[in-house]
């Protein structure tokens, strides 16, 4: 078999790369995308020819390392006619906010497909806060009691958000 094809851009590329990255052999970059479905964050990066013992996925505090290697095929006395594809260590590290349970993330991988579900934590997740009422044709010792609470929220959660617009205050919690 024979295939003849050249394309010198695509030569010089790789001819800087090898050259770039000959003293201190670089670890290269996962390709990822990341999206929020619902109540979880979807990040999903490319291992393609990975198998799954190949790949190390640790977690610290908020930050997910994900480490991949790949080996390329050859065998011994094969003759390697054209070598575009790239082998080595690959890595991504993903910083996580607070808002994030990583202790109920899972990991999936199919089709050379890398799948990272974390699910956004519960403390994280907008809630209703019922409002009281305080009754006007009660005693003024408890109608004065029940609004003077209310106030004193409204005013606390205005001061803990100082951007919330006055109309905002009973519903930024």
């Amino acid at each position: 078999m024979t295939l003849m094809r050249f394309d010198p851009f695509r030569e010089l590329d790789r001819l800087a790369e090898q050259t770039l990255s000959a003293g201190a052999r670089a670890a290269h970059s996962l390709p990822m995308e990341a999206l929020r479905r619902g109540d979880e964050l979807l990040v999903q990066l490319d291992v393609p020819g990975v198998p799954p013992d190949n790949i190390d996925l640790t977690v610290e505090r908020n930050v997910v390392s994900v480490r991949v290697h790949r080996e390329p095929a050859r065998q011994e006395g094969d003759e390697v006619i054209i070598s575009e594809r790239v082998y080595g260590d690959f890595t991504r590290q993903l910083f996580l906010g607070d808002n994030l349970d990583v202790e109920r993330m899972s990991a999936d991988t199919r089709d050379g497909v890398l799948t990272l579900t974390i699910p956004v934590s519960e403390k994280s997740k907008p809630r209703r806060i019922p409002l009281g009422s305080a009754d006007t044709s009660a005693g003024a010792s408890t109608g004065g009691t029940a609004s003077g609470t209310a106030t004193g929220t409204a005013t606390d959660t205005a001061t803990a958000s100082p951007t919330a617009a006055a109309g905002d205050r009973t519903s930024s919690v």
